[in-house]
C-alpha cells in the first residue's frame, strides 16, 4: 500500500488513516473506501469520505437506485430534520453513544450542508424541516448531484452478501454486485423497518461475519394496534391529545400499574387501533414492552372537576339534546357519542336527567379514555427499527468496531432510533459524517 510521507490538510480534517506497524510510523492512508448501502447514512458518509483528494469511494446499494427509502419519508415531503434533534431524544441500550456524532454535527449543520448543495428549507411549527418544494425528490436529487461531482462510484442492483478481512483491508463479494476490495469499509445497510422500501437484514449478518453482536430488534414508529372495541366507529378522527402506555397492574400480584412513557400531540384513530406522531412515538415501547399493556388517552386539557363543572353548565344551558350529544363541540361527534357511550351514559335520554355520578362519570373516561393494546404493526410498514448492532461494539467518537479496525458503522443499523419528526433522518446524517471521516 502507498505511503504518503505528509497529511494534507483536507486528509487531516477528513480522514487519512492506519495501523501502524512500528512506533513513529507514519499511518498508511485509506486509498480505496467501501460504503454499503446508499440510504441517507450512507450517502452521507460517502461524501465526507470522498472529500480526501484521490480516495477512490465505492458506494454499494442493493436496490436499483439509491435513496429509496428517503422518498418515503415525511409522507413523501422528507422531513429531513428537526432543530430539536438533540442527544437526550434518542434511545437504545446505551443512548449516549449517539451523543459525540449529535453534537459534532447538529440540525443547522444538516440546514448548512444541504443549503450548500442548493436545496431550500422551511422549518416548521414544532421544528420539523422539509424542502421548500414539499417533494422528497429535491432532498434525492441534491444527494445525487452531490454524489456525482464528488466522483463516488455508485453500484446499484445487488446485494453485498459476504464480507471478509483480507490483509488490513476487506474483500466484499455478492452474486449480483461482484467483488470489490477496500482498505476501509462503512456499514450503512440501515434497519429491518420498511421492507417494502427496502429494509433488511443484510447490515446485521454482514457485521456478524465480522463478530459483531445485535441486540433484540423491534418495529418503531408505527401503528399500534388495539382491542377492537372501539376504533373501527373511530376510524379517520384525528385529535390532539395526551396519550399515555401504561402496563397494567393484576389482581393475582395486588401489583399496580405504572406508565411507561406519556406524549402529547396528534393522534389518529385507525380501523385496528392509533396511529399518527403521538402514536407512533409510542410504538416502541408498546413493541417491547410485553403483554398487560394499555393506551390512556386524556382528549381534553382539562382536570376531573374543571370538566365536571364544564359538563354541568352544559346541562344547565342544553337540556333537551340527547345524553349521546353531552360532548358536541368540545370533540369530534363520533368520539364524543363514543366517549359518552364508554362511560354508560344512555344515548336516547335528555341531558338534563343526567346525574352528577354521571356527568362526573363522562368527565372521568374523557380524561382517561382507555385502549387495551394487542401489538404493532410489523416492520413492514414501520418507519424505523428499534435495536440493532451492539453500540459497546463501537468507539462513539469515530463509530469505528472495536473488534475489526477499519470497519465503521452508521444510522438505523446501530442501536440508535428516535421519535418521529425528523430525528432519524438527523442520526443518519450526523452518524454518517462521523463515519465517513474514518477515525480522523
Amino acid at each position: 500500500m502507498n505511503r504518503t510521507p505528509e497529511k494534507t490538510e483536507t486528509q487531516k480534517k477528513c480522514g487519512t488513516r492506519g495501523k501502524s506497524a512500528e512506533p513513529g510510523r507514519k499511518p498508511d492512508p485509506i486509498a480505496t473506501v467501501a460504503v454499503i448501502g446508499g440510504g441517507a447514512s450512507g450517502m452521507m458518509a460517502a461524501l465526507t469520505a470522498a472529500q480526501t483528494p484521490g480516495r477512490r469511494v465505492i458506494l454499494l446499494e442493493r436496490q436499483q437506485r439509491v435513496g429509496r427509502k428517503l422518498l418515503a419519508t415525511g409522507n413523501g415531503r422528507c422531513n429531513l430534520s428537526n432543530e430539536n434533534a438533540l442527544p437526550p431524544a434518542y434511545q437504545g441500550d446505551n443512548p449516549r453513544f449517539a451523543v459525540p456524532a449529535l453534537t459534532a454535527f447538529t440540525p443547522e449543520d444538516t440546514l448548512r450542508f444541504f443549503g450548500e448543495l442548493g436545496l431550500l428549507t422551511v422549518t416548521e411549527p414544532g421544528g420539523r424541516v422539509y424542502p421548500l418544494s414539499d417533494s422528497s425528490n429535491s432532498v434525492l436529487d441534491v444527494l445525487r448531484l452531490a454524489l456525482e461531482r464528488a466522483g463516488v462510484e455508485l453500484r446499484c442492483g445487488g446485494p453485498v452478501e459476504k464480507i471478509l478481512r483480507r490483509g488490513r483491508g476487506f474483500l466484499l463479494s455478492g452474486a449480483e454486485s461482484g467483488e470489490v476490495t477496500a482498505d476501509a469499509v462503512i456499514l450503512a445497510c440501515g434497519g429491518a423497518a420498511g421492507s417494502k422500501l427496502g429494509g433488511c437484514s443484510d447490515g446485521y449478518k454482514l457485521a456478524k461475519m465480522l463478530g459483531h453482536h445485535r441486540t433484540a430488534l423491534y418495529p418503531s414508529l408505527t401503528r399500534i394496534r388495539t382491542a377492537p372495541e372501539y376504533p373501527r366507529a373511530l376510524k379517520g378522527i384525528r385529535v390532539q391529545a395526551e396519550m399515555t402506555l401504561r402496563r397494567e397492574g393484576t389482581k393475582l400480584s395486588g401489583m399496580a400499574g405504572e406508565a411507561l412513557q406519556t406524549v402529547k400531540g396528534e393522534v389518529q384513530f385507525t380501523e385496528t387501533g392509533v396511529s399518527g406522531p403521538a402514536g407512533f412515538d409510542l410504538s416502541r415501547a408498546a413493541a417491547s414492552g410485553g403483554e398487560g399493556l394499555s393506551l390512556h388517552l386524556k382528549l381534553l386539557p382539562f382536570e376531573e372537576e374543571a370538566l365536571f363543572s364544564l359538563l354541568k353548565n352544559r346541562q344547565a344551558l342544553f337540556p333537551d339534546p340527547e345524553a349521546s350529544e353531552l360532548f358536541t363541540g368540545m370533540l369530534h361527534n363520533r368520539l364524543g357519542r363514543v366517549v359518552a357511550r364508554a362511560a354508560g351514559i344512555p344515548g336516547q335520554s335528555p341531558i338534563s336527567g343526567l346525574s352528577e355520578d354521571q356527568l362526573r362519570a363522562a368527565a372521568r373516561k374523557c380524561l382517561d379514555f382507555e385502549l387495551p393494546v394487542t401489538g404493532v404493526d410489523g416492520f413492514d410498514t414501520a418507519q424505523v427499527t428499534a435495536g440493532g448492532l451492539r453500540t459497546d461494539e463501537f468507539d462513539p467518537q469515530t463509530l469505528e468496531s472495536r473488534l475489526v479496525p477499519g470497519f465503521f458503522a452508521c444510522g438505523e443499523v446501530l442501536d440508535i432510533d428516535g421519535p418521529c419528526g425528523g430525528y432519524n433522518l438527523q442520526w443518519a446524517w450526523a452518524s454518517g459524517v462521523l463515519a465517513g471521516r474514518l477515525g480522523s
